[in-house]
């Protein structure tokens, strides 16, 4: 099911800007359930997220949203160019998301990629995620702990 709404949103504003309005509403259920399609459309066609940028960004401070919705923020944000104007902000919220327990692997995950990608032009950016991130590499899952050695490989 998630490949056949991909398939019939990737190509299209209009159909994407109502599995986004699905995906942002006040159904937590039919927003758990339009996250995956949604990245997957943004994926396959980054220009689609533009006009929602600022209002996926701030998904990812909410408390009372499935953390589905939060890992597929994370998640579509790794194929977006992030506006400058949003980059503190998403890099603040990214380093949030990796500092606290309870947030899943994948939001973790997808975290680290996109505040690795804002902070390549700024090594005290790039220090500070290693600050942040570097700790959870001795408990990490082995993917985590790959990806992590593969953006700080003194991280042994």
């Amino acid at each position: 099911m998630t490949t056949a709404i991909t398939d019939h949103v990737a190509d299209d504003a209009g159909r994407f800007r109502v599995l986004a309005r699905l995906f942002l509403g006040p159904d937590p259920l039919i927003a758990q359930r339009a996250g995956w399609p949604l990245s997957n459309a943004v994926e396959r066609n980054p220009e689609l997220a533009t006009p929602y940028l600022s209002v996926f960004v701030d998904q990812l401070t909410r408390n009372d949203v499935h953390n589905a919705v939060k890992r597929n923020v994370v998640r579509l944000l790794q194929f977006v160019d992030i506006p400058e104007r949003l980059q503190g902000k998403v890099f603040s919220h990214c380093l949030d998301l990796i500092a606290d327990p309870r947030e899943p692997i994948a939001v973790k995950a997808f975290s680290i990629t996109v505040a690795e990608r804002i902070a390549q032009a700024d090594q005290a950016l790039v220090d500070e995620l290693k600050l942040v991130a570097g700790p959870l590499v001795k408990n990490a899952s082995p993917g985590l702990r790959v990806r992590l050695r593969k953006m700080f490989p003194e991280l042994r």
